[in-house]
Formats: structure tokens, sequence, C-alpha cells
């Protein structure tokens, strides 16, 4: 009986060994749908995608408050007011009455983010990370109307 138990344990120690290997770390879940879109004056159509709590809609509508389509791409249908390679800045001014919000949308304009964590897919652009008021932790309630 001792003898058939060791010849088990060395079939699976030896299956163990053998296996192939998994890969070391995979990428975090990334929703890749497109919530919204807007191009920019020079003609690149930005994506808004579901994304997750890191980056995406998922990320700025809870983290920043900021729950609305067309804020959002207001800002993307301006200027770019700062590039650095595939990351995108773009500035907006919120008004209501004489309460005036800065924000910022900032897009990474390539398939891969730059610490090449997450990917877009072939042809596909990462789209908008994040969007966030400036000078505030959280977008006041109205620019969600």
């Amino acid at each position: 009986m001792f003898r058939k138990f060791m010849l088990g344990v060395t079939t699976v120690a030896t299956a163990v060994f053998l296996a192939p290997t998994a890969p070391a770390l995979a990428a975090p879940y990334f929703n890749k749908t497109v919530r919204c879109k807007a191009t920019d004056p020079e003609g690149r159509v930005i994506p808004t995608r579901i994304g997750n709590s890191i980056l995406g809609w998922n990320h700025f509508s809870g983290r920043h408050n900021l729950r609305n389509c067309k804020v959002v791409n207001a800002a993307i249908r301006g200027r770019v007011d700062r590039k650095e390679n595939g990351r995108l800045e773009y500035w907006g001014v919120a008004r209501r009455g004489h309460q005036f919000v800065d924000f910022v949308v900032v897009v990474q304009y390539t398939r891969k983010t730059k610490d090449q964590v997450y990917d877009a897919g072939k042809g596909q652009k990462i789209g908008v990370i994040t969007a966030y008021c400036k000078r505030m932790s959280k977008c006041p309630d109205w620019m969600n109307r």
C-alpha cells in the first residue's frame, strides 16, 4: 500500500514541474465599451470607455463626480491645451450663473497606456483616462445636469 501511495505522489510532482506556466501577471480588467465619444478640431475621434476604477468613465464618474458626457465632450471639442507624446489634456470651463469651474479631461491617444498595463486593442485608442475639476476634490453636482 505504501508503494502505491508513493507512486501517486511522484506522478503528481512530475506533472506539476512539467505543466506549462501561467503568465506572470495578467492585465487588470478594463471594460473597453465606449460610453461616449467626441471629435476634436484636429479630427481625432476620442472615446470615453467604461474602463474600471483606475481609468475611464468608472474612475472619474465616481471619484471626481463627473457623470455627464456633454461636459467631457465639450472640452474635447476644443483645442488641445497640453500635449506630451500620446497624452492630451483638454481644459474646459463650466458655468452656472456666476459660478465658474475649471475642469480637465485627460486622454491617452494611443493603443496602450503609458505604463503598458492597458491595451484598447488593434486599431483602437484608450481614450479618456480621467476628468476632474481643478482646485476641488469633487466636481459640483450641477455639472451633471
